[in-house]
C-alpha cells in the first residue's frame, strides 16, 4: 500500500492556486533525499484500558516511561526525562479538554509525576488547554509538553499535536482556512517557539473517521491501547495520520474521505520547517503489544 498520507491531487484540491500553494512552491510532495530524519515511538499495552475503558494509571506510566526511554536512548526512564527537562524549567502541559475525547487524566498525571521527579517545582508546572493565554505558567514557560488524543477533525482533517496549539492564538477561526494549512505558523510565535520538548498522541481510543464539526460516533472509535511519542511534532502527526488512514481502509475497505485532507502536516514540514512529514524518513520504533498494530 502506498504510504503517502496526502497525494499531490489532495493537496492541489485544497490549496491549488492559493497563496499557500505559492508559498510552499513547486515540488512540495517530491521525494526527499539527504534530508533530516526523525524518530517516533509507538507503544501499546493490551491491559492499559480497564472497566468501561478507563485508563490504568500504573500501566500508562510504564508505557510513557518506556517510550521516552527508547526515544532518548537511555537505560533508565528518569535519565531520559532529565535529558528533556531541568529543575529550573517552568513547564506547561498543553492538554486537550474536548469533552467527547479528552486527554486522559491518568496521562496528564504521569507526565507531571516525572517532571516533579526531575526536580521541577510543583508551583512551576500547570496543565491547561483553553486557558493557556491567561495562564501565568504558560505565559512564563521555558518548556512545554504537548499531549492530546488522536482523532479526525472537521477543519484540519486530523486533530493531532500541531492542531493542539491553536489555543495559543486569540483568533482561532483565522487558522481554519485552506484545511488549517497555516497551523505551523502558530509554532513560530514567541509563546511556543522552541519550547516543546515532548509530543504525545494518546492512541488509547482514537477516532478514525468523522464528518462535520464536533463529530463523534463510537462506531469509529477503537481500543488501540497505545501512545505515539516523539520530539518532532510533524513526525508524530504523520505517524498518527497514517494510523487513522490504515484503520479507515481496514474498516471501510477503502480510504474514505474526510472533510479535508490533513495538508497542514506537510505544510508544517515544507513551509514552516517544523519537522519531518515523509514516512520514509521517520524511524518508527514499535514496542509492546503487536496484535492488529496496523502500521
Amino acid at each position: 500500500m502506498d504510504e503517502k498520507i496526502i497525494t499531490r491531487r489532495d493537496f492541489l484540491r485544497v490549496a491549488g492556486g492559493s497563496a499557500v500553494a505559492t508559498a510552499l512552491g513547486a515540488g512540495i510532495l517530491s521525494e526527499a533525499r539527504g534530508e533530516p530524519t526523525a524518530k517516533v515511538v509507538l507503544i501499546r499495552n493490551a491491559e492499559v484500558l480497564g472497566v468501561q475503558g478507563k485508563a490504568q494509571g500504573e500501566i500508562l506510566q510504564s508505557m510513557l516511561d518506556e517510550a521516552v526511554k527508547n526515544l532518548l536512548g537511555t537505560k533508565e526512564p528518569l535519565d531520559a526525562w532529565q535529558k528533556l527537562f531541568h529543575s529550573s524549567d517552568v513547564v506547561g502541559i498543553k492538554s486537550n479538554g474536548w469533552q467527547k475525547l479528552p486527554t486522559p487524566k491518568e496521562l496528564e498525571s504521569a507526565i507531571k509525576r516525572r517532571l516533579l521527579e526531575v526536580g521541577v517545582a510543583e508551583k512551576n508546572i500547570d496543565i491547561d488547554d483553553r486557558g493557556v493565554l491567561k495562564n501565568p505558567i504558560f505565559l512564563q514557560a521555558t518548556a512545554l509538553v504537548n499531549v492530546r488524543p488522536l482523532r479526525t477533525h472537521h477543519w484540519s482533517g486530523v486533530g493531532t499535536c500541531l492542531k493542539n496549539y491553536i489555543q495559543f492564538v486569540p483568533d482561532r477561526p483565522s487558522y481554519h482556512g485552506e484545511a488549517c494549512a497555516s497551523l505551523g505558523e502558530i509554532w513560530t510565535l514567541p509563546i511556543v517557539k522552541g519550547k516543546t520538548r515532548l509530543n504525545i498522541l494518546s492512541v488509547l481510543t482514537p477516532q478514525f473517521y468523522g464528518r462535520g464539526a464536533n463529530f463523534f460516533d463510537t462506531r469509529y472509535v477503537w481500543p488501540y491501547k497505545g501512545l505515539i511519542v516523539g520530539t518532532d511534532p510533524v513526525a508524530v502527526d504523520t505517524v498518527g495520520a497514517h494510523l487513522l488512514q490504515v484503520k479507515r481502509i481496514a474498516f471501510f475497505g477503502e480510504d474514505r474521505a474526510l472533510d479535508v485532507p490533513p495538508v497542514h502536516i506537510i505544510a508544517a514540514d515544507k513551509k514552516y520547517h517544523l519537522g519531518v512529514s515523509d514516512l520514509k524518513r521517520i524511524q518508527l520504533i514499535k514496542l509492546g503489544w503487536m496484535e492488529e498494530v496496523l502500521i
